[in-house]
């Protein structure tokens, strides 16, 4: 596994992380991460970007950039949908670009994240959500302590179909990260 680190997202960071994301806008799609056309379009993109760091700046969600030796954007993780007193959550999401798969990007993103999680913003249950069909991601969340625990049907629209989400989660307080 190669050595990765994370950053939270900046304004100065809105050019090289465009340039990824359209990098590999098919390779997302193609695994059910797709975005709107409006999402590849630069100013919409840089007003989203605004918009995460506002949200972040209130707590409301993290996100992560994680980087390589080589300074190169591999990936994202993100802690969304934060909820404080009296649940202590957040919902668990990452990315990583097509070039960069199957190298332990994502599993030790997750894990620097994670520990974000507990010791900066003091988060007592992280939950995430995967196709059914994406191994790999599901080994991610299990290597990183998450436990299976069910399934939402028809759950996400993908397309014009409706996709199930296997649903994953782990307790901070039960485990050490």
């Amino acid at each position: 596994m190669e050595a990765v680190k994370i950053k939270l997202l900046t304004q100065k960071d809105t050019d090289r992380l465009f340039v990824f994301e359209k990098e590999n806008r098919d390779y997302f799609k193609s695994i059910g991460l797709g975005r709107s056309d409006a999402y590849y379009q630069y100013d919409s993109f840089a007003q989203i970007v605004e918009e995460l760091i506002y949200e972040q700046n209130i707590g409301q969600l993290y996100m992560y950039l994680l980087i390589d030796q080589e300074g190169n954007i591999v990936g994202r993780v993100n802690l969304t949908d934060i909820k404080q007193e009296p649940y202590k959550k957040a919902e668990l999401g990452y990315r990583i670009g097509k070039a960069y798969q199957g190298k332990g990007y994502a599993t030790l993103g997750v894990k620097l994240v994670l520990k974000e999680a507990k010791h900066s913003y003091g988060l007592h249950r992280i939950e995430a959500g995967t196709l059914p069909d994406n191994i790999g991601s599901q080994i991610v969340l299990i290597k990183n302590g998450f436990q299976f625990v069910g399934r939402y049907n028809q759950y996400i629209l993908q397309g014009d179909n409706w996709a199930d989400s296997l649903i994953f989660e782990k307790v901070m307080d039960l485990q050490s990260v």
